[in-house]
């Protein structure tokens, strides 16, 4: 994405150098996603065993990343705020109340005036335009943390955690149960981009956007859509879910009703393949989108999950930040 004429520029940002903006999955290209993971689990590896985690190299030391939230987060602050902290730089982070975006600062110029102030911004917004906007105008990296339309730092640590339990996720299946919401949606896109075949069953009221699966559709992705839970799950690697009201969501009695028959439970999970994960993005309501027994059970890494939500987001911040010769920073495990 462009940056405009009118924005300032950037502290660390080499003149002529494009902003590694990262907004969604289908704007980057396989090679450099794949980069991504592979440079988080390096400095995953790299850091175990230590009682204090920290990367030797600091990469990015002097380095600040701004956090903006104006919706409540905990994955996704703690992972940025202690992952940059970690490579050496360090962040801060805004609540909607703490910036004058609240009392009607635009985001054109609140973009103008952290890219003065930060060298990264993370965005959590109930807007998707807002996160747009704010990289239009932004002549430091931009990264979405969580829109209504999307959540991509989440599958970059779901695709991690995959591999680490099963090995090369491309050529494998993936079935995602319950709302086509945000979590769905670039799921979907990473399908593509990872080269895995994705069934995707929700009831015909909460598919996922037709725009989505077009674009997914034409870059060749294996997905299918269904309104049956057990045809999506037959025989997965890794089933998915994700709770059936966010924070956003309205009539959630009538969602609720909508998402019972897709309810993740011991007799679905037994549809799958013998060794078949669980995963959940978490915030989960046991009960609801997945019962206790299996999101309890050995097949469940939904705390692997979160824990790689930091490593994800290191690699994605030394590819954002780290220069040309970025994948460098995950080699020192090797």
């Amino acid at each position: 994405m462009t940056t405009s004429a009118k924005a300032a520029s950037p502290t660390h940002q080499p003149a002529g150098k494009a902003i590694r903006h990262f907004l969604d999955l289908r704007d980057l290209d396989k090679t450099t996603l794949r980069q991504i993971i592979d440079v988080a689990a390096g400095m995953k590896r790299m850091q175990h065993g230590r009682s204090r985690p920290l990367h030797p190299a600091k990469p990015l030391e002097g380095r600040t990343l701004g956090i903006l939230l104006s919706k409540p987060s905990t994955r996704t602050r703690v992972s940025f705020e202690v992952g940059v902290r970690q490579l050496g730089g360090d962040a801060v982070v805004l609540s909607a109340g703490d910036t004058q975006l609240g009392r009607g600062e635009s985001v054109q110029d609140t973009a103008r005036v952290l890219s003065r102030f930060v060298d990264a911004i993370v965005l959590r917004t109930g807007r998707t335009a807002a996160l747009h906007e704010l990289a239009r105008w932004s002549s430091v990296p931009v990264i979405n943390g969580l829109t209504p339309a999307s959540h991509p730092v989440q599958i970059l640590a779901d695709i991690m955690t995959f591999e680490e339990h099963k090995g090369p996720i491309a050529g494998r299946t993936l079935a995602w149960v319950g709302d086509g919401n945000n979590v769905a949606a670039s799921l979907i896109e990473a399908a593509a981009q990872f080269d895995f075949t994705l069934r995707v069953a929700t009831p015909k009221q909460l598919m996922p956007k037709a725009e989505v699966v077009a674009w997914a559709r034409q870059q060749g992705a294996k997905l299918v859509l269904t309104n049956d839970p057990q045809e999506a799950v037959a025989g997965a690697d890794c089933i998915l879910t994700d709770t059936w009201v966010s924070m956003s969501d309205e009539a959630a009695a009538e969602r609720i009703t909508l998402l019972e028959p897709y309810r993740v439970d011991r007799a679905l999970m037994k549809h799958a393949a013998k060794d078949a994960l669980f995963m959940h993005c978490l915030p989960a309501h046991i009960g609801e989108e997945v019962t206790e027994d299996v999101f309890e059970s050995p097949a469940s890494v939904v705390f692997d999950e979160a824990e790689n939500r930091l490593h994800a987001q290191k690699g994605l911040l030394v590819w954002a930040l780290g220069g040309e010769d970025w994948t460098r920073f995950g080699e020192e495990a090797k």
